[in-house]
């Protein structure tokens, strides 16, 4: 009932009368009431008005699951949102969840990690107050083998949903890192769990660097936030909702056909290191090249200083730009 009532004096510019809220929500005014004094204490600013009703002047930077599923748009993932004020990491978190039967389209979120996880084993820091923390429980009807598609195509549904929030387009450094101004962003992580030739569930996690307003030294140089790079602040649960609307129809598109050949060219008009020269990290030796797209599996096209195409597996393979970190 919370999230209806903040989303029913979202859509209304005015003054909402206690009488319709109680209508609409089949509760009664004390229940209405109630609701009301709850969203007051957790940050949203309210005016009551004898005889006119609620009118909602300001959500603020408000985090909670009633807050996030307010923002939801009309797809069907985010039906179940578990939000957590600290937890170790949300895709560990998710991976119970799926492991209890959690339906796709599961939203974890949380407002701090206390062992967030990036790629390779590496950390992903995680401070309150400042960033989404976020994974969502995926079920789809592919092999293991056309998994790792799914990072590319999450890659680009949260690109999108930054978009439509936030106005600013990040770019897609291959496979899944988000760039603004060559500085990475937002980190993805995907995990699954598989038997043979079946997927159980898969987890993508998303963290993106929203409101924090610098980074330490070690940081600085490569990463960055849309404070930093739009001056300006922004509620964290709409952007969970813009991200969530986007990835779904993304990922309802990848399934319709089971690669990316429909993404492709909506991903390469995002892929920073398109036609620019890379170096690839090979165990077997790295190599340079110029970047010349993806194909429709996700793998970076890589033409080599001797004109030979080569295919670059994402999991296998890091790519850097040869003049710094995209």
């Amino acid at each position: 009932m919370k999230a209806e009532i903040i989303r029913l004096l979202k859509d209304e510019n005015g003054y909402v009368s206690g009488q319709e809220l109680c209508e609409r929500l089949g509760v009664s005014r004390t229940a209405v009431w109630k609701v009301i004094k709850q969203l007051q204490s957790e940050g949203y600013t309210i005016e009551a008005v004898r005889n006119k009703g609620y009118h909602l002047i300001e959500t603020g930077d408000v985090m909670t699951a009633a807050e996030i599923k307010s923002c939801l748009g009309p797809g069907l993932w985010g039906q179940e949102v578990a939000y957590y004020q600290e937890t170790d990491s949300t895709n560990t978190r998710a991976k119970y969840l799926a492991e209890e039967g959690a339906g796709e389209g599961t939203l974890i979120v949380a407002e701090s990690q206390c062992a967030g996880k990036g790629r390779r084993g590496k950390s992903w820091s995680s401070p309150p107050g400042t960033s989404v923390y976020m994974s969502l429980v995926l079920r789809p009807d592919i092999t293991p083998s056309q998994a790792s598609m799914l990072t590319l195509v999450t890659a680009l549904g949260v690109s999108e949903g930054i978009r439509t929030a936030v106005g600013v387009t990040p770019q897609i450094k291959w496979p899944n890192d988000l760039v603004l101004e060559g500085k990475k962003l937002c980190g993805i992580l995907t995990e699954m769990s598989t038997e043979l030739e079946t997927i159980h569930y898969v987890v993508v996690g998303i963290g993106i660097n929203v409101n924090t307003e610098g980074f330490p030294p070690e940081l600085s140089g490569t990463a960055t936030s849309l404070l930093l790079e739009t001056g300006r602040s922004f509620s964290r649960a709409a952007l969970i909702g813009a991200v969530v609307q986007s990835l779904e129809q993304y990922y309802r598109k990848f399934l319709s056909v089971k690669d990316l050949s429909v993404l492709k060219e909506d991903y390469e008009s995002r892929l920073a290191n398109a036609e620019r020269p890379v170096t690839v990290l090979d165990p077997a030796g790295p190599y340079r090249g110029i970047c010349r797209g993806i194909d429709s599996q996700g793998e970076l096209l890589v033409e080599r200083e001797d004109g030979t195409l080569c295919r670059v597996l994402s999991g296998e393979v890091s790519v850097r730009g040869i003049y710094g970190y995209v």
